[in-house]
């Protein structure tokens, strides 16, 4: 499958947040499933003290990245919600610790994903949503739903 048009901008943000690229793509394949490409998947290892003792913890991501670049963003919302809600799904059964992102440029998240109906049908699925600046090659904001 192709990758977006703006996987490297979002790839060379999230390694500039410290995040290690393990796959690229993420194949994800579960029970009599086809195999299923999710743009990236990443790790980050988070480390914390707790009473003199150093823990650490491994964050896992997986990142769908979507451009929204056709004529008309509500229906390519509407295929990335059903793709994002798959991979979620498969995901639970194979890596249930591994947490999946949508990944979008700003200008299309200030313009559609705003909008009460959008925020609406973030909260209900619990999306993930990665906010990038394709100037900047930036993360704006993670959103967690």
């Amino acid at each position: 499958m192709a990758k977006d048009i703006h996987h490297q901008c979002v790839k060379e943000a999230l390694i500039k947040e410290g995040w290690k690229i393990t796959n690229d793509p993420y194949f994800l394949s579960v029970l009599d499933s086809p195999v299923y490409e999710v743009d990236l998947a990443a790790e980050k290892l988070i480390a914390a003290e707790k009473e003199d003792s150093l823990t650490g913890s491994l964050t896992k991501i997986a990142i769908e990245i979507k451009s929204f670049v056709a004529s008309s963003i509500a229906h390519e919302f509407n295929r990335a919600l059903g793709q994002y809600l798959g991979y979620v799904l498969f995901m639970s059964i194979k890596e249930p610790e591994r947490k999946l992102f949508l990944a979008v440029p700003d200008e299309v998240y200030y313009k559609f994903f705003t909008k009460e109906a959008t925020v609406l049908t973030l909260s209900h699925y619990h999306i993930h949503l990665i906010v990038f600046n394709i100037e900047t090659n930036t993360i704006i904001q993670w959103l967690k739903n």
